[in-house]
């Protein structure tokens, strides 16, 4: 596991976990709204990154799979989405 990553380089390896697989990623555009062209224009809006870590939140074998793809412990992904409030 890693230690003492910045929140949004995690949201964003969550991200890439999430649109690695075809059908998770249409259910992340589906369930967020968001569209393609808008998810590179979002990539440092605080918003966008806390939408991407609510969508893991919301199922739970999700979050513990891109919890296990980026070597952070599932409470790492859901603080990111905290502290990129900040």
């Amino acid at each position: 596991m890693t230690t003492k990553n910045e929140p949004q380089t995690i949201i964003l390896k969550a991200l890439g976990w999430i649109l690695e697989d075809k059908d998770r990623a249409e259910r992340f555009l589906e369930l967020t709204g968001l569209e393609p062209s808008s998810m590179r224009n979002g990539l440092l809006d605080p918003s966008f990154l806390s939408a991407v870590i609510e969508f893991l939140s919301n199922y739970e074998p999700d979050l513990l799979g891109a919890s296990k793809a980026i070597e952070v412990a599932p409470e790492e992904l859901i603080n990111a989405g905290k502290d990129v409030q900040l």
